[in-house]
């Protein structure tokens, strides 16, 4: 596992998150953990670690 630090897109809390590296691409829906608002995260890994990350909010 990959530990991440970003901050949220509606609250701008720093979050830190757990990211699987056994996925090369991965793009999904979690609430932040502060506000409890939904962010997509995108990422992506190589074998020397993490290379893309994108954290957005949803609009609604």
């Amino acid at each position: 596992m990959i530990e991440h630090f970003f901050y949220c897109p509606y609250c701008s809390e720093e979050i830190s998150m757990l990211l699987d590296p056994s996925i090369v691409r991965q793009q999904y829906i979690e609430d932040c953990e502060v506000c409890c608002n939904p962010i997509e995260l995108r990422f992506e890994v190589e074998e020397s670690g993490l290379i893309y990350f994108e954290a957005d909010s949803i609009e609604q």
